[in-house]
């Protein structure tokens, strides 16, 4: 166990897999809060949490709890980040991290004022594998880095009841899917300059496919790919003047990648040695942070993942996908 004690917001699918990793890397999870006693008891047993709260008021006021992950649809993550900053904790919270750029500015706001870490837990960016591709590129081995190619693409529920095709909460394969190379393509080439967005619609409205190509800071383009109706390759590549890296199916999560010169000539293989989901990176990380006294990340500053919520907000207006609990969108 280490000093900062960790509170579960919601109990949902994603919760699991997080306190799953965090139990393999030894952090402390001292409490989980569920909209229902019940649903809090069973996940307190399952993964041996000491406290099981039936409310998120009460998660946050637990004194045993210093950070919660927000595991809640993100069309509610600035309600509950709110809520546990306002309690004096410090927030991790599942991407997306809101529904919209203003949501987000709220949360920076309110974690500025009271001098606690917000986070936005964009996992990727904290996995080995990561890591070991900005390096690559930082040492100027790809030479002059132009172009990212990403898809998230999977074969999700149809039902139109389902959180991933409800709009109110957010639903669509943008926020859900799509996050992942719109961020990646950030991570490597820097913020995006201008972006052309097309998709479709499925019976609810909310987005089934969105094709996205951009332009970046220094001229770099990126094209990137995502579907809620389909599983593609889930594979990224970063092209250079001298050298590209192809990441492997799942590209963002834990997997291998290449780097190969323009002359097809393989320079380094690359394998993740991770236990459990991969998680848990981002966690430590946080916690680092939490000890060192900072309130944002060195690899995803929260004005960055505020950011990137403009540039979802851009593609969202473009393929007109509305939201019907938000004021602030084009409709």
């Amino acid at each position: 166990m280490t000093d900062i004690r960790w509170g579960i917001l919601a109990t949902g699918g994603i919760a699991h897999a997080f306190a799953a990793d965090l139990r393999t890397a030894g952090l402390d999870i001292a409490a989980v809060g569920s909209r229902t006693s019940g649903s809090a008891d069973s996940f307190a047993a399952q993964y041996d949490i000491p406290h099981a709260h039936g409310s998120y008021e009460e998660l946050v006021a637990d004194p045993d709890v210093d950070i919660v992950y927000v595991a809640s649809p993100h069309s509610h993550h600035r309600e509950h980040a709110l809520l546990a900053l306002e309690a004096g904790k410090h927030v991790l919270i599942e991407k997306a991290v809101t529904l919209d750029a203003t949501e987000a500015e709220a949360i920076r706001d309110a974690a500025t004022a009271r001098g606690l870490l917000a986070m936005e837990a964009m996992w990727t960016r904290y996995l080995p594998h990561m890591a070991r591709i900005r390096q690559l590129i930082a040492e100027g081995t790809l030479g002059e880095v132009r172009t990212v190619f990403a898809d998230h693409t999977q074969a999700l529920p149809t039902d139109p009841a389902h959180r991933l095709n409800a709009l109110e909460l957010g639903g669509g394969a943008l926020l859900d899917l799509g996050i992942y190379p719109v961020s990646f393509a950030w991570d490597i080439l820097g913020p995006m300059t201008e972006v052309r967005a097309l998709g479709r619609l499925g019976d609810t409205g909310a987005d089934t496919e969105v094709a996205i190509a951009a332009t970046h800071t220094g001229g770099a383009v990126s094209s990137l790919v995502t579907s809620s109706r389909g599983a593609g390759p889930n594979i990224a590549h970063i092209i250079g003047t001298a050298a590209r890296i192809d990441i492997d199916a799942v590209w963002y999560s834990p997997t291998t990648f290449r780097l190969i010169a323009t002359d097809g000539t393989v320079l380094e293989e690359y394998t993740s040695e991770v236990s459990g989901r991969g998680m848990q990176f981002q966690a430590l990380y946080a916690e680092q942070l939490i000890r060192a006294g900072r309130t944002t990340s060195d690899l995803l500053p929260f004005d960055e993942s505020v950011a990137i919520m403009r540039t979802l907000d851009d593609i969202r207006a473009q393929v007109g996908v509305i939201y019907p609990n938000l004021t602030t969108q084009e409709g």
